[in-house]
């Protein structure tokens, strides 16, 4: 593996990580993490797959990454290809849209996000157990 495969990682983001990723591919899939979220909280990480600043945050987190399943379900969404799932979910959460983003669906509504270097575990963890 060459340095820049090792540090910002490779293209098949979202594929093999420990977090289990749910890929979100269908607009429908917006109704369906809503209607989840109503029974645990949902993450949705917004990923640019030409963007290195992205690709670092991605593999950040999901190096520090230690939600259980029941916990969190985690949702990935590669912005570039389904730019039209995310200008929905833009839309739908009442959210500016970033690259990297991270947001907290529960009960239906975003209750946490955060872009760039404001995306952090520890951050999303202070959050998750203070306030759900």
């Amino acid at each position: 593996m060459s340095f820049f495969t090792n540090l910002f990682g490779n293209s098949e983001e979202g594929n093999s990580s420990k977090v289990g990723w749910r890929m979100l591919t269908d607009l429908g899939q917006i109704n369906e993490l809503i209607e989840l979220s109503h029974q645990q909280p949902v993450l949705i990480f917004k990923h640019s797959t030409r963007c290195s600043i992205s690709r670092f945050a991605l593999k950040n987190f999901e190096n520090e990454y230690d939600f259980s399943g029941e916990k969190l379900q985690p949702y990935f969404l590669d912005l570039l290809e389904y730019r039209n799932i995310s200008n929905e979910i833009a839309t739908r959460f009442n959210v500016m849209h970033q690259s990297p983003q991270i947001l907290l669906i529960k009960e239906g509504k975003c209750v946490y996000d955060e872009s760039h270097d404001g995306i952090d575990i520890d951050g999303l963890k202070n959050f998750y157990n203070s306030f759900l």
